[in-house]
């Protein structure tokens, strides 16, 4: 009897599931702890996590979305949306390929530009491993029920509060 065909070796091939299982699981893991980690750098929490536009975030409604948007002249006026993996007020219905476009291209799923003051252009730059870990951690956050105030036009009154952002002479 070879080392490959006696009990030793059947019992290390049985086991190999419970290994491969066990190592996906670690490797998923670190995905969501990587994305933890850029969301953090990113300043994610900075617009999306209520109250941060004024000061005070309010952590236990973490990346749950702004009360407070920014209005761009000409343009309107833009509330940070919930990051949550909420189905009607967050990223819930979303693909892990579609929040990478959102981060990547400034793209929503129906196809409208997200706000111009995303920063997108810079996060374009994300190597695809991270832009996978970024959207596995925020599809791994308790989803937390919250709609944000509607984009209003240009011509059209607002409904919450903003931040004017003026553009320089």
């Amino acid at each position: 009897m070879n080392k490959w065909n006696g009990p030793r070796f059947a019992a290390a091939l049985a086991a190999l599931p419970v290994v491969l299982a066990m190592s996906t699981t670690v490797a998923g893991q670190d995905r969501v702890k990587r994305g933890e980690y850029l969301a953090a750098i990113m300043d994610c929490t900075g617009c999306h996590t209520p109250g941060a536009l004024t000061g005070k975030p309010d952590m236990t409604r973490y990346l749950g979305g702004s009360e407070v948007g920014f209005a761009l002249p000409g343009l309107g006026i833009f509330y940070p949306p919930n990051l949550t993996p909420d189905r009607e007020t967050g990223l819930g219905t979303w693909s892990e390929a579609q929040i990478i476009a959102a981060v990547r291209k400034g793209e929503r799923p129906d196809g409208r530009m997200l706000a111009p003051v995303m920063p997108w252009h810079s996060y374009s730059r994300l190597t695809d491993a991270d832009a996978r870990a970024l959207a596995s951690y925020l599809k791994s956050l308790k989803p937390l029920r919250h709609k944000v105030p509607d984009m209003r036009g240009p011509s059209e009154k607002p409904t919450a509060p903003y931040l004017d952002l003026v553009v320089p002479k």
